[in-house]
């Protein structure tokens, strides 16, 4: 029975009919409920009037169960996938001073599918995707280089 109280991190894609306030209506479904959302993300999908929200929350397996029968209920949800077999990527963007050590900083980088994409006489700026654990450890790692300024983007996610 502890499995179904023991919290753990869920991502859930929603896929929503593109109108106004779908993300509003959403989100309004977690703060409702106190439910909490670590990561959003959304998109329109190709060639449709679909877009897709990615959610990454926390919670019980009840809680979780929760969720997705209420994010079945709203109205412009088309689908639901709370699979466990899915495909998740996360980038994040740092911006390092440029009297950091450059060759250190690409080969960390590469580690971690990164890159530098922009410099400047005063920092340069490094990007760096993989999965959302792998983005946690790059960004422990940076660390040492002083990072003024690091921004994620989110988990996007699809079934295999």
């Amino acid at each position: 029975m502890e499995s179904k109280t023991k919290a753990f991190k869920k991502t859930i894609c929603v896929n929503v009919i593109n109108e106004h306030s779908v993300l509003a209506r959403i989100s309004g479904l977690f703060s409702a409920r106190g439910y909490n959302i670590e990561s959003l993300t959304t998109a329109p999908i190709p060639n449709t009037n679909l877009s897709r929200i990615s959610i990454v929350t926390q919670g019980s397996e009840v809680v979780i169960e929760q969720i997705i029968k209420q994010l079945h209920k709203l109205i412009p949800v088309v689908s639901v996938i709370s699979s466990d077999d899915l495909v998740q990527k996360e980038a994040v963007l740092v911006k390092i001073p440029l009297n950091e050590r450059l060759a250190d900083i690409e080969t960390l980088c590469k580690t971690y599918n990164g890159k530098i994409v922009n410099a400047n006489e005063k920092y340069i700026i490094v990007i760096a995707t993989d999965r959302p654990q792998a983005i946690e450890q790059f960004i422990a790692a940076i660390k040492v280089f002083n990072p003024k300024e690091i921004v994620r983007s989110g988990v996007i996610a699809m079934e295999r």
